[in-house]
């Protein structure tokens, strides 16, 4: 297992930061792998400012996610199942929709009820675990 986190992102208006990723050519939530040394808060904090170059502010821990069936992954020289620690954030910046890197091909603010249809695999319950009003946190 290998730890991992995920941020979903809402501007003022409710709708999602979404990332057009590189290496599989759909939209995903923000994220990646936490690197040795480092917490999971700098982590996500990390991996948004690669991934987008824009400022956010981390609001609480929606969950911790570990379910084989949607946190594992086939590569094509090993299979990984991540343990992820999902959080949900505000953007505090203007989005520079035409930042683009290595990792990121795009980026772009959905509304919930029209993500779009080229959307990375996620958790079945990682949008709608975002948007309950309970303030504790998932274990899946």
């Amino acid at each position: 297992m290998l730890p991992a986190v995920a941020a979903i992102i809402f501007d003022q208006q409710g709708r999602i930061l979404l990332q057009k990723r590189r290496d599989v050519n759909q939209w995903g939530l923000l994220g990646g792998h936490v690197e040795f040394g480092e917490t999971v808060e700098q982590a996500i904090y990390r991996e948004i400012s690669e991934e987008t170059d824009a400022q956010v502010r981390i609001d609480r821990l929606i969950g911790v996610y570990s379910e084989p069936a949607s946190q594992t992954y086939i590569y094509p020289n090993r299979i990984v199942q991540y343990v992820t620690t999902y959080f949900k954030g505000e953007l505090l910046s203007e989005l520079n929709e035409g930042f683009a890197n290595e990792e990121t091909q795009a980026l772009r603010l959905f509304r919930v009820d029209a993500l779009p249809d080229e959307l990375a695999r996620l958790h079945p319950f990682w949008l709608d675990d975002a948007l309950a009003t309970s303030t504790s946190a998932y274990m899946r």
